[in-house]
């Protein structure tokens, strides 16, 4: 099964997989967003983070593999009375915009480690000189919980490899920790995470 089949097909499942909800993580985040800001949720799925966004008044475009998803992300923005933009895109091969949003929120996103670096470096140069880059991803301790998350070790972060990702960046928050999980059916229970914040240096 191919990367876009499998999230089609959880997508395609009764209710929201990770919830209605946004992370907890993003919204803890909340003061570095301003209405009218441009805004990029890079694997939004069903669109929870997304949609949240937008409903903080920034202008959202949310690109994921799944067109499922994506419709989902849809009805919810308009359940919510809001509108985003989407995009369907396979993100290794997409012509990833440049200095085009002020923040964007990658939640849950696990790329290979043969693209790993390539792709954190897009998410960094898709923000504009000041925007501001929000993860959260699973670290190789969460292999010891049932929460969530790519049961693949070379998939999983470390506060250290971000650092490396993100050499000369300016990181404004960088941690491990164990959070409650309390995201659809699919992400429930303590969870192993790691955390990050960094701003694209320039203007403010």
């Amino acid at each position: 099964m191919s990367n876009t089949d499998f999230w089609n097909a959880r997508y395609a499942e009764p209710g929201f997989a990770y919830g209605t909800e946004p992370n907890a993580f993003l919204v803890s985040q909340k003061q570095y967003l301003k209405s009218g800001m441009k805004a990029l949720a890079v694997a939004d799925g069903e669109g929870r983070n997304g949609v949240w966004l937008a409903q903080q008044g920034l202008d959202v475009l949310s690109v994921d593999a799944s067109e499922v998803g994506l419709r989902k992300a849809q009805e919810l923005a308009a359940d919510r009375g809001v509108a985003i933009r989407t995009e369907k895109v396979d993100l290794v091969s997409w012509q990833w915009p440049v200095q085009k949003f002020d923040i964007v929120a990658a939640i849950y996103i696990h790329f290979p480690p043969d693209v790993r670096a390539r792709l954190h470096r897009c998410m960094f140069e898709a923000l504009k000189p000041g925007g501001v880059l929000i993860l959260e991803a699973f670290t190789p301790a969460q292999l010891n919980y049932k929460s969530g998350g790519p049961p693949v070790l070379e998939m999983l972060y470390t506060a250290d490899m971000l650092r490396i990702d993100y050499a000369g960046c300016e990181i404004l928050l960088l941690e491990e920790t164990v959070a409650e999980l309390v995201e659809g059916k699919y992400h429930r229970g303590p969870g192993a995470v790691v955390r990050l914040v960094l701003r694209r240096p320039g203007k403010d």
